[in-house]
């Protein structure tokens, strides 16, 4: 049977809904485009997280290495193009991966993490593409916080004497901040509500509300330029007509 997109979708979020197992996830190829994916490999696939140390324990269950395989291997196939595909595919996946993920949540090409059950989302995060999280220690991304091309998110470190030791330390972007491209926030860092990292910018240090920080390693350049607006007078609207945040 012929199915456009809406219906695709649609089929794709009630197996979601219901729990996805092997034939769910075999199914869910098959509307993605990747059919006669082998049903025996599947049930063999084991993620490049579950032989972190982390997944001892930030364990996987079936359903979430499943679910972080169809994440990733919708950027392997030609329908990841197609974006009133991708980013509702992407937001469908969240909503049940993820430890939190709000309304209107868009993920563009090539968002990667590790451990989708250690996020925690607002509403209407933005992700532009090629965001990297590292989520072994936590983030937490508040309402309406944007996260541009490239910007990486680290939570875990290693010991300079003994790299088996690790230390893990939560992330957290708070409301209506952004983070501009191929900016870096290390381990433990606060980036304050509506404050802005400029893009390539290093931050190793808290971020305090309504400051924009840039440089390598980040200090605080000056205050954001709000014109007095505050949070939903921002306008942290992502694409034309407010597309894809009409939940």
């Amino acid at each position: 049977m012929v199915m456009n997109i809406r219906e695709r979708l649609s089929v794709i979020e009630q197996i979601v809904n219901a729990s996805v197992d092997t034939r769910g996830a075999v199914h869910i190829l098959e509307f993605m485009g990747a059919s006669a994916f082998p049903t025996e490999i599947l049930e063999e696939i084991r993620l490049y997280s579950e032989y972190l140390p982390k997944a001892q324990e930030l364990t996987f269950t079936r359903e979430q290495r499943y679910l972080h395989f169809l994440w990733d291997a919708l950027d392997k196939l030609p329908i990841s193009v197609a974006v009133n595909f991708a980013i509702p595919f992407r937001r469908i996946i969240a909503k049940r991966l993820f430890k939190k993920c709000g309304k209107n949540f868009i993920a563009e090409e090539n968002v990667r993490f590790n451990f989708g059950q250690n996020l925690e989302l607002g509403n209407d995060v933005f992700m532009n593409r090629g965001v990297y999280l590292d989520a072994k220690g936590g983030i937490i991304l508040g309402d309406f916080v944007a996260l541009a091309e490239g910007v990486e998110i680290y939570t875990h470190t290693h010991s300079e004497s003994e790299h088996s030791k690790r230390s893990y330390s939560r992330v957290v972007i708070k409301d209506f901040a952004k983070i501009y491209a191929h900016a870096m926030i290390l381990p433990g860092v606060t980036v304050g509500e509506q404050a802005v990292v400029a893009a390539k910018s290093l931050v190793s240090k808290n971020v305090e509300p309504n400051m924009v920080v840039a440089g390598i390693p980040a200090k605080v350049i000056r205050e954001r330029k709000t014109n007095g607006r505050m949070k939903g007078e921002l306008d942290h609207i992502w694409f034309y007509d407010s597309a894809f945040q009409k939940e």
